[in-house]
């Protein structure tokens, strides 16, 4: 791996997927936030320069199973990927971490009274995702399903009834931006995830599956935002030359 303190955090979790772990493990964003330098990353995570290289280099090195490079897949792949492996785990956890809540809330509530806050929080983010998700399984998703049809020569080509990719892309981009604004007011409640020293069982559960849920979520924005979305409108642009005005 070359590593260049100016690259992005986006670019080197693009290039080099055995990163993402590393970045998990600091805390550092690499996708909605992946336009900050290395540098920058370094110096927001406290990791001297000499450290961060060894620590991605070792994660690059070919005794560390090599992740799948969504870059080389066909699309229509990763979007079946994305719904079997990360719309599912959103759907399952989010029922497992509400049940959760509620038990941490109704005995910990009064003495905890920031348990309470999160379950609002984390009620409203998994709402927003739940809809989130149903528009990309029903309209986003098929259409990029459709484009690598078109491009196989086994359907003809068609403009969407809204234009382009990029009016439902932008839509995507802009609910992944609110979903990550109500994980880090999660987190900033749940003082990084770190139970009372007090915690019972349940709560210190809590609290693993939050982070747990966090760690999807940076991974499952990563594979739209930065690997997704840039490919299908690279793929339209190649198939339906001409397109409705956006």
């Amino acid at each position: 791996m070359t590593l260049n303190p100016e690259q992005t955090t986006r670019e080197i979790a693009i290039r080099h997927p055995a990163a993402i772990p590393v970045f998990e493990s600091l805390g550092i964003d690499y996708c909605c936030g992946g336009s900050k330098t290395l540098a920058e990353a370094c110096q927001k995570a406290q990791v001297e320069w000499p450290r961060m290289v060894e620590l991605l280099e070792t994660a690059d090195a070919p005794s560390v199973p090599a992740p799948i490079d969504w870059s080389r897949q066909r699309l229509d792949f990763l979007t079946w990927y994305i719904i079997d492996a990360h719309h599912g785990y959103v759907r399952r956890a989010a029922m497992r971490i509400s049940h959760w809540l509620e038990k941490v809330v109704f005995k910990h509530g009064a003495r905890q009274p920031v348990v309470c806050e999160n379950d609002t929080a984390f009620d409203a983010l998994t709402r927003e995702l739940a809809t989130h998700m149903m528009k990309e399984e029903h309209l986003l998703f098929p259409y990029i399903d459709g484009l690598v049809e078109v491009e196989l020569g086994h359907r003809p080509a068609a403009a969407p009834a809204f234009g382009s990719a990029e009016n439902p892309i932008q839509q995507m981009i802009a609910e992944h931006e609110d979903a990550g604004q109500f994980m880090a007011k999660i987190r900033a409640l749940a003082s990084g995830y770190e139970p009372p020293a007090d915690a019972c069982p349940t709560f210190r559960g809590l609290y693993h599956g939050l982070a747990e849920f966090e760690r999807d979520l940076h991974q499952h924005v990563h594979l739209e935002n930065n690997i997704l979305f840039p490919r299908a409108l690279e793929l339209e642009r190649r198939v339906l030359p001409i397109r409705s005005p956006v």
